[in-house]
């Protein structure tokens, strides 16, 4: 399924292929307020997780498997002064 943009709110479903970040990428640089919904996402390419985290997109609902919530929560979670060194 991939992304629904929706007003403030981009909705992550299935697996989310890297043919998905550039448009993800262009629509949060003209939301900057908007958030993202993780719940029903299954797979998340790590270009996405990037456009994620260089957005600093606020995350309203992290994905049903733990693992991948688990996963998702320490990437999105970490602060920019812990990722430079």
């Amino acid at each position: 399924m991939g992304l629904e943009y929706q007003k403030k709110q981009v909705v992550f479903s299935g697996l989310v292929g890297v043919e998905e970040a550039e448009n993800l990428l262009a629509w949060l640089q003209k939301k900057p307020s908007a958030s993202a919904d993780l719940s029903a996402c299954e797979h998340l390419h790590p270009a996405n997780l990037q456009v994620l985290m260089a957005a600093r997109t606020p995350i309203k609902a992290w994905p049903a498997d733990p693992l991948l919530a688990l996963i998702l929560q320490s990437a999105l979670s970490a602060s920019p002064s812990s990722l430079e060194q």
